[in-house]
């Protein structure tokens, strides 16, 4: 799997301005789809999405937005299951 800091491909949503969130990223030539976003934050050069993957991960990335750059940061086991059906 991937090295946290590594560079990833990220296909975003763009509606009202670029990258509002990642459907879809690429780690080592494996695709990801983007099943919920668990959280997001903005950072002085940077946003920041945690996001709940088709595999059962949940992966924090990062984007640089002067750069127009996606980061992996964290891969986690997502542990917690919703009590919503």
């Amino acid at each position: 799997m991937s090295k946290e800091g590594q560079v990833v491909e990220v296909i975003g949503y763009s509606g009202y301005k670029a990258n509002e969130r990642p459907l879809y990223f690429v780690v080592d030539q494996q695709k990801f789809q983007v099943t919920k976003i668990l959280d997001r934050w903005c950072g002085q050069d940077h946003y920041y999405f945690k996001v709940l993957a088709d595999d059962g991960q949940v992966y924090t990335l990062k984007w640089d937005r002067y750069l127009d750059v996606w980061f992996i940061l964290n891969v986690n086991l997502w542990c917690c299951k919703s009590s919503y059906n």
